[in-house]
């Protein structure tokens, strides 16, 4: 056994590695300086071993864009040689592998558009989603009370339940009105208001149950003159820099930021004069709800023979 010295220096420190060729083979990398303008790509997209190159290409020119860029295919097709098929064919790789999301929504003015998602690291951006669900549903069973415990039954004997006291006549109550159907209307452009939050901040992702339950707050909104932008505003201006529970969030500007309902326009009935009456004592033609006499008749004295003055001068 050869003698063992603890100060003898690394190898590492001395010598660098080498290849075992004589003429190492491969790719060398020459890495320069680089201005301001220059995007990083993962290695998980740039090796990925199931994308085509061209899929690889376009995904890594897609993250250099600026939002709002346009990349549908007619697009890539004049700034690539390769024809629409082939890029066709590449962005659907792109969709199966999660780089690339196209989704169809329709504008406030009823136009429908395709917005291009891009992510830079699906696998990133899925485990935050889940971790997000998972504390989501924490907190939603913190908040709802326990089940109660079941009574053991030895220790309680099973009673049967006591019949309802008969009440003569008694009358069911009537089911709740219906929502008026202008509210009913309201909610479709609300709950796709609500679903698209998601595109102005990505935190702003709402399960369905949190739209369902926030459709009618919104409504409220469009009822009483906001316009679809003005919601959009106030639910997404000024968030915080960490956001843990979007839809309280959402809940209480609702809440809070509910503007007053608009002035009422309604014009009172105009008011229609009395019809046309006949006088029974000169004949002459006065307003009264009622047939009769006319004032000049009922504070005349001679109308109480059935003559009047006007009356005998009017048939001479």
């Amino acid at each position: 056994m050869a003698e063992e010295k603890p100060n003898a220096p690394a190898r590492a420190q001395y010598a660098n590695r080498r290849s075992a060729s004589p003429h190492p083979a491969g790719v060398h990398q020459v890495t320069e300086f680089q201005d301001p303008g220059y995007t990083i790509v993962g290695n998980h997209l740039t090796q990925h071993r199931s994308l085509s190159g061209l899929a690889i290409g376009l995904a890594a020119y897609i993250q250099s864009l600026p939002e709002g860029a346009p990349v549908d295919i007619r697009t890539l097709a004049r700034r690539f040689p390769e024809g629409r098929g082939r890029i066709a064919a590449a962005l659907r790789e792109l969709e199966a592998h999660g780089y690339l999301e196209r989704v169809r929504r329709r504008t406030d003015d009823g136009r429908m558009v395709t917005l291009t998602l891009s992510y830079n690291n699906p696998a990133a951006t899925r485990a935050r989603r889940a971790r997000e669900s998972a504390e989501e549903a924490k907190r939603r069973a913190a908040v709802a009370p326990p089940p109660a415990a079941p009574t053991p039954a030895s220790r309680t004997p099973a009673r049967a339940p006591a019949p309802a006291p008969e009440r003569p006549h008694a009358r069911p109550e009537p089911p709740p009105p219906p929502p008026e159907p202008r509210t009913r209307a309201r909610h479709t452009p609300a709950a796709a208001l609500l679903a698209n939050l998601r595109y102005e901040d990505p935190r702003l992702l709402l399960s369905v149950r949190d739209i369902h339950r926030l459709t009618p707050a919104v409504a409220a909104w469009l009822e009483r003159g906001a316009s679809p932008e003005a919601v959009r505003n106030a639910l997404t201006t000024g968030l915080p820099a960490t956001l843990r529970h979007p839809a309280a969030l959402l809940t209480h500007r609702l809440t809070e930021l509910l503007p007053p309902p608009p002035p009422s326009t309604a014009r009172a009935a105009p008011i229609r004069p009395a019809p046309l009456q006949t006088c029974d004592g000169c004949d002459r033609a006065f307003r009264a709800p009622a047939p009769g006499r006319c004032r000049d008749c009922r504070d005349c004295r001679d109308c109480r023979d059935c003559r009047h003055p006007a009356a005998e001068r009017g048939a001479a």
